[in-house]
């Protein structure tokens, strides 16, 4: 796996439409977030489905309040380590929402967002973690702005609206596998 053309080889690429242009913003941080569809359930298509604009919010209950939500992420590793890209690294994803960071304001416009298939309350795999590194890896060294000091959780950049990726993140681990 590398990065070229601010894209990774050798993993899955499904093209969102929720995204655009960046600003004049060099890359200089990295959110990890978690997801489940429905919450709790893990390996069905609905995240790609949300991602690409093609969930049937009428398929579940619980998807009723994603009905017209335009958002994305760079990033998604799957329960198996497997990642998947939507969106070009130097293209604004939609996955932060109205969030800041040491006082800037609007992080979607320098961050790249990684989702984690799982929950606030759930542990993530063995497999998730050695992805997230050597993606994590990757990034550092192709986006110079991007440190390890400047890689933060959903919950620090959205406090009081976000949680992700939740109490069972070990941060510790992974930032001194980095």
């Amino acid at each position: 796996m590398q990065i070229k053309q601010h894209r990774l080889t050798g993993v899955k690429w499904l093209e969102s439409k929720f995204y655009n242009q960046r600003p004049k913003a060099e890359i200089s941080l990295l959110v990890i977030h978690c997801i489940s569809l429905p919450e709790g359930c893990f390996g069905l298509p609905h995240i790609d489905e949300l991602f690409c604009g093609k969930l049937d919010c009428n398929a579940e209950p619980s998807f009723n309040d994603l009905q017209g939500l335009e958002v994305s992420a760079h990033l998604m590793i799957n329960r198996s380590g497997e990642v998947t890209q939507y969106v070009d690294f130097d293209k604004r994803a939609w996955h932060a929402g109205v969030s800041s960071f040491e006082g800037r304001e609007g992080c979607n416009d320098y961050s790249i967002g990684i989702e984690l298939e799982g929950t606030d309350h759930s542990e993530y795999t063995k497999q998730q973690y050695q992805s997230l590194i050597k993606v994590s890896q990757l990034l550092l060294r192709r986006y110079p702005k991007l440190t390890k000091q400047r890689i933060v959780a959903h919950s620090d950049i959205a406090p009081g609206r976000k949680t992700d990726p939740g109490e069972y993140f070990d941060w510790s681990a992974y930032l001194e596998a980095l």
